[in-house]
């Protein structure tokens, strides 16, 4: 087995083939400093684990991820920002490292096994995620929990203002009437099915795998005087038998898997009416078919995937569904988790209260990070609206955008 100074070595040279741009100061677990690139910003980080070189060449994302919560990556100041900004930059949106791309090859073929979500399955990585303590997503979403991007007008809109437009935007283009019957796959905490049940008179039936979720959502509705309207079931998006007026999911199709997509689209085919209208929002990538990061997929969202437009618009054309618009938000979601990331670390003494700190910095890695794959990397969101008929939404956009708003 090599010894710690031929795996620093590596670490070095794959260090001085990334950082081009801005400058990383490296102290190595024997003591070493090294610096990389030039200009500002210079970032100092130390390395303490003397298996961590080793652990960032095999699996980097992973192993840097890791180190942070750990404490054995420690940054000057704590930037985080400054520390991932600075190797995304030297990325660019979408250049992988000579020295990765075997290892990208094979988590290409392992994307199948990864991504594949039958129910009981499916129900383990939603509780992963959704079932942790209902008080630590207070400390950082707005009051309706909305856990999915925002849609900012200006930079200056509050979270709460910018949640509320995403709401409105969303309901412009189901193009709701008093009566109809909506469903919600992915509802959430319930915000959005209220909302729209509220606001303009439809009949919705929401469904979500998170226990925490249906009761939270269900409770609102009851508290709401919604309960005639709205129905929450903790229910799989592939049991669903009614047919509906109009289907909306949003932020749930990054938690299917590309081994299902096809699946997803033909109960949405089979489920929405004829003359239906359907939305999805979903988290997108701008490049081609990738993979999910290894340090999300074991920490974050078990089983997900952020997929490229190109495969779900195959997925949608195989099960015969009619593409009537594609919106892309590009900077929304990275504002969006700017404050979420802003308010998590307001409240980093309740959030410590309720979990440890490794925990804290799993958290705060996973909105930065977030936040800088939309600001950096080829992140987006996608708004893809569906229909069996191309005549059931108007011929222009002007509908969404009444009186010039």
């Amino acid at each position: 087995m090599w010894n710690s100074s031929v795996w620093e070595n590596w670490l070095d040279r794959i260090l001085r083939d990334l950082v081009r741009l801005g400058t990383l100061r490296t102290t190595y677990p024997s003591g070493r400093t090294e610096s990389y690139g030039t200009g500002a910003p210079v970032v100092p980080i130390t390395l303490d684990d003397p298996a961590l070189p080793r652990r960032l060449i095999l699996n980097p994302d992973l192993a840097l991820g890791e180190a942070y919560m750990d404490g054995t990556l420690r940054i000057g100041q704590d930037d985080l920002y400054g520390l991932l900004s600075l190797i995304l930059t030297n990325l660019g949106p979408h250049r992988t490292l000579r020295q990765h791309r075997p290892i990208d090859f094979l988590r290409r073929l392992a994307r199948g096994v990864l991504q594949f979500n039958p129910i009981p399955r499916a129900q383990r990585n939603v509780a992963h995620h959704y079932d942790l303590s209902g008080d630590l997503y207070d400390l950082f979403l707005d009051d309706d929990r909305q856990y999915s991007c925002a849609y900012f007008k200006t930079p200056q809109d509050s979270l709460e203002h910018a949640q509320t437009q995403k709401k409105a935007h969303i309901a412009r283009k189901l193009l709701l009437k008093p009566g109809m019957s909506v469903l919600d796959i992915g509802c959430g905490w319930g915000g959005l099915a209220l909302t729209l049940a509220r606001d303009h008179g439809v009949n919705v039936v929401g469904v979500t795998l998170s226990r925490e979720q249906y009761a939270v959502a269900s409770r609102r509705a009851q508290e709401q005087g919604l309960a005639n309207q709205v129905e929450f079931r903790l229910q799989d998006y592939r049991h669903v038998p009614e047919q509906y007026d109009r289907i909306v999911s949003v932020g749930m199709f990054e938690h299917v898997g590309a081994p299902h997509f096809r699946t997803f689209f033909r109960g949405l085919n089979k489920r929405l009416r004829r003359d239906g209208i359907a939305l999805l929002h979903t988290i997108g990538r701008s490049g081609p078919p990738s993979v999910t990061s290894p340090w999300i997929n074991k920490y974050i969202f078990p089983g997900g995937y952020v997929p490229a437009l190109s495969e779900t618009a195959s997925a949608i054309e195989q099960e015969r569904l009619r593409i009537t618009d594609v919106e892309v938000l590009r900077l929304h979601y990275a504002q969006t988790l700017k404050h979420w990331h802003d308010r998590f670390m307001t409240n980093i003494d309740a959030a410590s209260a309720l979990y440890d700190a490794r925990f804290c910095r799993m958290w705060r890695f996973y909105l930065v990070a977030s936040e800088l794959t939309f600001r950096l990397r080829d992140q987006v969101v996608f708004q893809i609206q569906l229909s069996h008929d191309q005549t059931a939404v108007p011929l222009t956009r002007d509908y969404l955008y009444p009186h010039g708003t």
